[in-house]
């Protein structure tokens, strides 16, 4: 449903994107990550056709965003960062409106306001004009607007920012449910709202791609920390000699004891078989902790190396 190929965005000499390449499938949900500046919300605004790309291609939903971008608008529910909204207008009348601009045909129009309405939880505030509305509502009416016309592809940036606790467990089981029948981006500052909803992950760091992976899969690779008294290069080779172990790594030596991290295929928990060849030995346990890796981890992670290989490269 989104195809996107060495997309590149520039300023002068400032690069913003610099040749993105990714695919996202239909009824995938991909969580779009980075730090401020990265280049989130310029993909975005590229994928939507609000700014053209310097270099590259992009096409949505079978069309492409600089020769068809009317056909991707069509095709396209985007949620800015910063909801435009016409303060002076009542909910239903701007959702009408704005249905009305996206072509949606006059005897569906009644029905298909009353669907977003519905399904953005905006009953109660239909009658009420926007300017008088909490951030909270605000976000869902632009929320709503993105669903106008059932649009293929969803894309929300920052969506549920504003909201309460509750309104952002409704927004997050909508989106879930949204994913059943359409293709979602979704970027957002907030590793539970990732976790929460998404299925993949795209991590962007100084304009480029620092990991692109799927949730279950970073979620598994665990670690296992062993600290034990003893020889190190002696208790490393009995523990790379356990079923399961993929690699162990010297983390560290505080006198007489070695610290250890070992790596499992498929996140194994090897906790107990790992004491075992180590009592066996004779070599006293003084650690054996299993450290699941968090998408946070994970975040860090590929921005910091990311960084180092943008530092060598201008050097």
């Amino acid at each position: 449903m989104i195809q996107v190929e060495r997309l590149s965005k520039r300023y002068g000499s400032i690069k913003a994107v610099d040749r993105l390449t990714f695919a996202v499938g239909r009824g995938e949900i991909v969580g779009l990550l980075g730090p401020n500046g990265a280049g989130k919300t310029t993909t975005m605004r590229m994928l939507t056709t609000f700014l053209p790309p310097t270099s590259g291609r992009a096409v949505l939903s079978g069309h492409d965003v600089l020769d068809e971008s009317l056909e991707v608008r069509r095709k396209v529910g985007y949620l800015p960062e910063n909801v435009p909204l016409y303060h002076e207008m009542r909910v239903r009348e701007y959702l009408t409106f704005r249905a009305k601009l996206k072509d949606v045909p006059r005897p569906r129009r009644r029905a298909e306001i009353a669907r977003v309405i519905a399904r953005c939880q905006l009953g109660e505030v239909e009658d009420r004009i926007l300017g008088q509305l909490s951030k909270g509502y605000r976000q869902r009416v632009g929320l709503a607007e993105a669903m106008v016309r059932d649009p293929d592809i969803l894309i929300l940036d920052e969506p549920t920012a504003g909201l309460d606790p509750l309104q952002i467990r409704e927004v997050r089981a909508l989106i879930r449910e949204l994913g059943d029948r359409h293709t979602i981006l979704l970027s957002t500052h907030v590793m539970t709202e990732v976790e929460a909803v998404c299925g993949r992950v795209i991590i962007i760091a100084q304009g480029r791609i620092a990991l692109d992976d799927r949730l279950d899969r970073l979620q598994a690779e665990n670690a296992i920390a062993v600290e034990a008294r003893g020889p190190a290069e002696a208790i490393r080779a009995v523990l790379e000699k356990v079923p399961g172990t993929e690699k162990v790594i010297l983390t560290g030596r505080d006198g007489d004891h070695a610290a250890f991290k070992v790596q499992a295929r498929g996140g194994a928990d090897l906790r107990e078989e790992l004491a075992t060849r180590l009592f066996q030995n004779g070599w006293p346990v003084r650690r054996l902790d299993l450290k699941r890796t968090t998408l946070e981890d994970r975040f860090i992670q590929a921005v910091a190396q990311e960084e180092l290989a943008a530092d060598a490269e201008a050097a």
